[in-house]
């Protein structure tokens, strides 16, 4: 009855038909939203549970570009002060890049592919635009800048005296010029100190020549931004919606962190007080006045606490020892706050913590699984198409530039470092057993364990033609030798039957 339209709904129906049939629609929405008194989410509900949840329905740009620069002064801070936070950050920059991603080429000229890649090794040793690490120095500390900052910018600079005249310039998140902003009606839009088009693309990142929090900018350097072409700048960090900036990994648990530490200290602090007085003597003539001073057994007044000290109070005659309470459930409290940091920053605990006691084999082995899974998605998506493509292409257009390598692009595959296993025979005996089953080539299982394939190959054939001209015949050839350990019969020489 309540959706019958009234006198009013019925003149609209007859003058603006479409006007009515809206007011119709916002009734029955807002009847419907009113009906039961609760919503289809109880997450959405209102009540005394959740009057004061307050949650934004900002975008994520607006919701970064409020919080970025305190969540990531505070992630150094705990990286810096707290232990599990720096062991954190130290497992997943180990895992997503350990020794290094290592690119190849993958064109079908295996002999260009070899030149181009002894190319980028000469050229990796020394493109840190510091003059301090290699490529792969490089990855690990832009790994790192990311999940600490939440983001990194890598600039192109030209290098000198070098035979690929290319340079990579790390730079963090702190340099882009939040400031500027511009949001006219004009062919640009500047936000967060990166400029777009109009189609929403970037083009250009507005950065600051010094770090804010240097000691040493002039005042001219505090307030002029230098624009650099989005061509120039390699821009990585986790996008977790559509976003345009990113956020330091610890955000989720860094009130957790805190308190923690804030815990521990209060903790250390009555262990330490409880410690210093052993005794203190009490009793004496009524005339002693309520608040006696304290003093040593030598008679010095005593004015702080001491390991080990007795105090005597004026007219003593009794005695009375500290007894400490003991402090329950430390382990377990450590335990279920450690757990909440390891799933916000979403490494396993027994690699958080090295506390292996709440862990067996098959649960170790599932929780790393998983593990590697995420470590997996984060160098697929992020760290080789933010970081290591956009080098390589630099790479290969300054090559080209300079006439090391002929025009046209030049395709690349890339090779994570492989994770160790847990049960190395039951592994190998699985990829053996993929490979005899044709589903995997011997180059992707070589290419599996971090190593290059050609190289990889050509080595071995170098070794086993030596092993030959010695008449050297060793139970892991298997041109020679069985699975089983029997000899298998030499292939005939093609010479005998000539």
């Amino acid at each position: 009855m309540a959706n019958k339209p009234g006198i009013i709904d019925r003149l609209i129906e007859g003058v603006a038909p479409r006007w009515a049939v809206s007011r119709a629609a916002a009734r029955v929405s807002l009847q419907n939203l009113n009906a039961s008194g609760v919503r289809d989410y109880y997450g959405a509900s209102r009540g005394r549970g959740t009057e004061n949840w307050n949650a934004t329905g900002s975008d994520a740009d607006s919701e970064v570009g409020r919080a970025a620069p305190l969540l990531r002064a505070r992630s150094r801070d705990l990286v810096r002060n707290n232990p599990i936070a720096a062991n954190a950050v130290q497992v997943l920059v180990s895992s997503m890049v350990g020794a290094g991603i290592r690119p190849r080429a993958a064109t079908s000229n295996p002999e260009f592919n070899k030149r181009v890649d002894d190319l980028f090794s000469e050229w990796a040793e020394s493109c840190d635009f510091y003059g301090l690490t290699d490529f792969y120095g490089l990855q690990s500390l832009a790994v790192r800048q990311m999940i600490e900052g939440g983001e990194v910018l890598s600039l192109r600079q030209r290098g000198r005296g070098m035979t690929v005249p290319l340079q990579i310039q790390l730079k963090e998140a702190d340099h882009l010029d939040d400031a500027k902003l511009e949001t006219g009606n004009g062919a640009r839009r500047i936000v967060q100190g990166i400029e777009y088009d109009t189609d929403g693309r970037r083009v250009a990142y507005w950065l600051l020549p010094d770090h804010p929090g240097s000691l040493n900018r002039t005042l001219a350097d505090m307030t002029q931004s230098v624009r650099v072409p989005a061509e120039q700048v390699a821009h990585m960090f986790e996008r977790q919606r559509i976003q345009n900036r990113g956020v330091p990994w610890a955000a989720p648990v860094m009130r957790t962190l805190r308190d923690m530490d804030d815990w521990q200290i209060a903790e250390l602090v009555r262990k330490k007080t409880e410690a210093c007085l052993v005794g203190i003597v009490l009793g004496g003539d009524l005339d002693t006045p309520l608040a006696p001073r304290v003093q040593r057994g030598d008679g010095s007044e005593a004015e702080q606490f001491e390991p080990g000290m007795i105090a005597y109070a004026n007219g003593a005659q009794d005695i009375k020892f500290n007894q400490p309470a003991g402090a329950g459930g430390l382990y377990e409290w450590m335990r279920v706050q450690c757990t909440i940091v390891s799933a916000g920053f979403r490494v396993p605990y027994a690699l958080l913590t090295g506390d292996l006691s709440q862990s067996n084999f098959a649960s170790s082995r599932v929780g790393l699984n998983e593990f590697r899974r995420m470590i997996d998605m984060m160098q697929w998506q992020i760290v080789i198409p933010m970081f290591c493509q956009p080098a390589w292409d630099w790479f290969i257009e300054s090559a080209q530039l300079e006439g090391r390598i002929p025009d046209g692009s030049v395709a690349v595959e890339w090779a994570p470092p492989s994770f160790e296993s847990v049960n190395p025979l039951q592994d190998a005996n699985a990829d053996l057993i993929d490979v005899r089953a044709g589903f995997r080539t011997i180059p992707q299982m070589i290419a599996k364990r971090g190593y290059d394939p050609d190289k990889i190959l050509e080595e071995q054939a170098a070794f086993l033609a030596k092993a030959d001209d010695l008449g050297l015949v060793f139970d892991t050839d298997p041109r020679r030798v069985s699975k089983a350990g029997q000899v298998q019969p030499a292939a005939p020489d093609d010479t005998d039957n000539q």
